[in-house]
């Protein structure tokens, strides 16, 4: 393949980008999204990443591919689907119950997704003896907008991706590479008026169509913020206990969304709906043991533990009043705080 046509070469990569269990594949140039740089700079200014300082690191290599790696000619960016097979909102009416987002009830997906790349990376190599570089999720990488510039879909008014073809249930990952292939064309938003994302958010973290307020985003709140919850967000939280799938699981492009082909992604019947009095009785070691080979293991057992107490809270059970009280007396100021404000919250609406 080393002397074929870069067509045939990008053909070639595409077709064994699906044999290899990917959903979707599609290239771009490096710098094809230029605007990049100055949503990110807006975004920042804004504050609204919140206390994800690391966004506002390296923002040259956030803000352009192109200078992340000079060398490279050629994006590939692929998408894993991870498509739930159940309603992902029924645990969000079981007030005794945690709701862990879709992505992460599998196993990692930084794991899964990378090993993947990397075959398909090894793949090309051998073939052209052309360089990469894979990321997944790791590296200041616009995947969303380098995505849409590849072809796989738009970014919709939730400001995630979504595809004709794919729904919005899925992964992507991205090929670096010193070959110059042909491009996709850019994906053509097709959101129209609808504004079901939006409208379903419970916390409003989305200003306006195409931005998001992370600070205001459960998915942010429950995985990236250290530290207590803002009071007037607790109650809108409910049993989530790590990430939201509302905004995701409302689009109606879903109805199109391709079937997840990777088992290690799929759901583990224990974190499908756990019990939140089960949860709340972790340690650090019981925590590490559970969430195993789990993204939600990144996040610790304090920061965990708090989520469950906000759940807790929020789950308008009595029964759960024991329970909070020992998470109030939790040897971590943050969870001691967050058991504290479930057992205030269990009371007053007990005393109704």
């Amino acid at each position: 393949m080393a002397d074929a046509r870069p067509s045939d070469v990008a053909a070639a990569l595409k077709a064994r980008a699906l044999e290899e269990g990917f959903s979707a594949c599609g290239i771009c140039a490096p710098d094809a999204v230029p605007e990049t740089a100055g949503r990110l700079a807006a975004f920042l200014e804004a504050g609204r990443h919140g206390q994800m300082a690391w966004m506002a690191e390296r923002t040259a290599w956030r803000g352009s591919a192109a200078a992340l790696w000079p060398a490279a000619r050629s994006v590939v960016m692929l998408a894993e689907a991870y498509t739930p097979e159940v309603d992902p909102l029924a645990v969000t009416r079981q007030p005794d119950r945690g709701a862990i987002s879709v992505y992460a009830r599998g196993r990692d997906y930084h794991d899964v997704v990378k090993a993947r790349l990397k075959r398909l990376g090894r793949w090309l190599v051998a073939g052209t003896g052309a360089e990469i570089k894979v990321f997944v999720d790791t590296a200041p990488v616009m995947e969303k907008p380098l995505a849409e510039a590849a072809g796989l879909g738009w970014q919709g008014k939730h400001t995630n991706l979504l595809g004709r073809e794919l729904g919005n249930w899925f992964f992507l990952g991205a090929v670096f590479t010193t070959l110059d292939l042909p491009r996709d064309a850019p994906g053509e938003s097709r959101c129209g008026s609808c504004r079901a994302c939006l409208d379903a958010c419970p916390t409003d973290a989305f200003p306006a169509p195409y931005e998001l307020d992370a600070r205001r985003c459960i998915s942010y709140l429950t995985i990236e913020h250290d530290g207590p919850v803002d009071e007037a967000l607790r109650g809108k939280l409910g049993n989530r206990i790590y990430g939201c799938d509302d905004c995701l699981a409302v689009c109606p492009w879903n109805k199109f969304a391709v079937t997840a082909r990777e088992v290690k992604l799929a759901a583990r019947p224990e974190l499908d709906a756990p019990r939140l009095a089960e949860l709340a009785g972790l340690d650090d070691a019981g925590f590490r043991t559970f969430f195993s080979g789990s993204a939600v293991k990144r996040i610790g057992r304090n920061r965990f533990v708090r989520n469950v107490a906000y759940a807790i809270g929020n789950s308008g059970d009595m029964g759960h009043l024991s329970v909070a009280e020992r998470l109030a007396a939790d040897a971590d100021a943050t969870v001691a705080d967050a058991g504290a404000w479930a057992v205030a919250r269990l009371r007053a609406g007990a005393e109704g």
